[in-house]
């Protein structure tokens, strides 16, 4: 078994153990970086077969696109910093049968699909061509995407603010507690202090 061997196997089973793993923890940030880890090792994989396109591209806009993922859920959501437990599955059987399907629909896709045989030439510059075609034709619809993901985030940013559309966004309200009847989660309203 060669060197190669050995990092391919190691990866696959990082890649197959994080995948495993975000569906068993409990908390989303972890969660998070478990599909963060499993992206990494899969991207890994990808240059190790002489994809570096994919692999790169795996990793920036896979494995950032969890990180930043997981900074939003730290900065907005309720459950503080997004590590507490809470179920990360829902409607199982559902789940599990769309699970299965895609499963069944790769496979089959895989195996019975008559892949191209012809090896691309060496010296071919595969993605200096890619990146012509990306960015020549199709630079109107990456531009167009750019903008509408910083709108998309400006835009939560600006809704998940104290200060909301009516006046202060936390004036009168509780954030559940983490326990039924618990004390809330989160930062108490600056009035309640005031009151105790």
């Amino acid at each position: 078994m060669t060197a190669a061997d050995l990092a391919f196997y190691v990866l696959s089973a990082v890649a197959v153990v994080s995948g495993w793993r975000v569906f068993r923890t409990d908390s989303m940030v972890r969660a998070s970086f478990l599909l963060m880890l499993s992206f990494i090792a899969v991207a890994a994989i990808m240059l190790m077969l002489a994809a570096p396109y994919i692999g790169m591209a795996t990793v920036f806009m896979m494995a950032v696109e969890m990180m930043v993922m997981a900074l939003f859920m730290v900065m907005f959501m309720m459950n503080p910093a997004g590590l507490n437990p809470m179920s990360m599955v829902h409607q199982n059987r559902l789940s599990i049968g769309a699970a299965a399907t895609a499963f069944v629909g790769l496979t089959v896709a895989v195996l019975f699909t008559d892949l191209p045989h012809e090896k691309v030439a060496r010296q071919a510059p595969v993605i200096r061509d890619l990146g012509h075609e990306l960015l020549g034709p199709s630079m109107l619809v990456f531009e167009s995407a750019g903008v509408t993901l910083l709108a998309a985030m400006v835009a939560s940013v600006v809704l998940s603010a104290r200060s909301g559309r009516f006046g202060p966004s936390d004036e009168g309200s509780r954030p559940p507690g983490l326990e039924p009847g618990g004390e809330p989660a989160g930062r108490v309203p600056e009035s309640e202090q005031e009151d105790e």
